[in-house]
């Protein structure tokens, strides 16, 4: 025969080990519906009320290791700031399509662009930008190629690029391009033709 207190415990023990699963069950349910939904971009902003021109986006392509330009008419802010923001925020979108040739997760984000000196641009963005990088070296290349070639394409008197994440120095983007220092305008733009197919 079994003691009273051992079946009392037992029964207990059952309770809390069907209590727990039961708890179990509805947190993965609760996580697999969050993970169902499509993440937004965090930097949807309201269109420009600027004026209308065409501007050029220097699209990294990862299946030939190249660049190719595009041109598009874009309604952009009279602001210097802000038209580089909507250029590179332009850009990023690009990425982040489904048919993308240089896939970009969802969640990142071109936090600003900052004009720092006249002829120099900080370019902030998310860490989800960073982490979210296609892993090697080439296609961490092509983003810091296609972004500052974009931004120097629209504001030629832009001579120098950093790029800071979620607002501070970065050594690399995701491990392999350093990001740590200064970019000189003029030698991306040597890198970008040799990138370039027309």
């Amino acid at each position: 025969m079994i003691p009273r207190n051992l079946a009392v415990t037992v029964a207990i023990l059952c309770s809390l080990t069907l209590g727990m699963s039961l708890y179990l069950w509805e947190l993965r349910r609760r996580e697999a519906a969050t993970t169902q939904r499509e993440p937004l971009p965090q930097h949807v902003t309201a269109p420009a009320s600027g004026k209308t021109e065409s501007i050029t986006l220097v699209i990294a392509h990862d299946s030939s290791g190249d660049l190719h330009i595009q041109s598009l008419t874009l309604a952009v802010s009279g602001n210097q700031q802000e038209r580089a923001q909507e250029i590179l925020r332009q850009l990023l979108t690009s990425y982040q399509a489904k048919a993308s040739p240089h896939p970009l997760t969802a969640n990142a984000e071109i936090r600003n662009v900052y004009l720092v000196q006249p002829d120099m641009a900080v370019i902030d963005v998310n860490a989800a930008f960073a982490d979210g990088q296609t892993s090697g070296i080439l296609a961490e290349e092509l983003t810091v190629v296609s972004f500052i070639q974009t931004l120097s394409l629209n504001a030629p008197n832009i001579s120098a690029v950093k790029i800071l994440v979620d607002g501070k120095e970065r050594e690399t983007l995701a491990g392999h391009v350093d990001t740590s220092g200064i970019y000189n305008a003029a030698d991306i733009s040597q890198i970008a033709s040799q990138l370039t197919t027309q």
